[in-house]
């Protein structure tokens, strides 16, 4: 059964982007030294990647080339994606995905991106474990890394941990 992660930064003011998807204050820290945890190997051991729409036409947007061709690429959308930027597949139905994706034998499953895919999963019980990285920047307003819903969990820490450039990594089992 494959597991379902989350590894996803965020500001001290717990933002993921400014409300006009700008990520510039994330980009400072691109050369910080995660060692182990660092994104190229935490990639590595997943062979599904889950994203929003929003998410997605993010990626979509940039120039770079497309990061996941190596990967089975989800996009949880009811709109139709035209010119896809590489090869990925849709599904609508959230309940169904989680079912699909608990099936999977081939690797670990990562929920890329947004708040609300991720608040999506915690709410059916199906988000096994998250990597929040705390980046010490405040953004004073933007797009939540959960978004108020409501719902309540207790989550078990695994592991705390101080890294490069005054950085926190949070590491909770759910």
């Amino acid at each position: 059964m494959a597991r379902i992660l989350g590894y996803i930064a965020a500001s001290l003011d717990g933002l993921i982007a400014t409300n006009d998807d700008d990520l510039g204050w994330l980009f400072k820290y691109d050369d910080m030294d995660l060692g182990e945890h660092d994104y190229r190997t935490f990639l590595k051991r997943t062979r599904t990647v889950v994203m929003g729409r929003g998410t997605y036409d993010f990626i979509a947007r940039e120039p770079a080339p497309w990061a996941y061709a190596d990967k089975r690429v989800i996009i949880v959308t009811s709109r139709p994606i035209e010119d896809p930027k590489g090869p990925l597949e849709i599904r609508t139905d959230v309940s169904d995905l989680i079912s699909e994706l608990r099936a999977l034998e081939d690797g670990d499953v990562w929920l890329l991106g947004g708040g609300l895919l991720q608040m999506t999963f915690l709410e059916r019980g199906a988000l096994d474990e998250i990597e929040i990285y705390l980046i010490p920047e405040i953004l004073g307003g933007g797009k939540p890394l959960f978004p108020l819903t409501g719902f309540r969990a207790s989550l078990t820490l695994i592991s705390a941990k101080a890294i490069d450039k005054g950085c926190v990594r949070l590491h909770y089992r759910l």
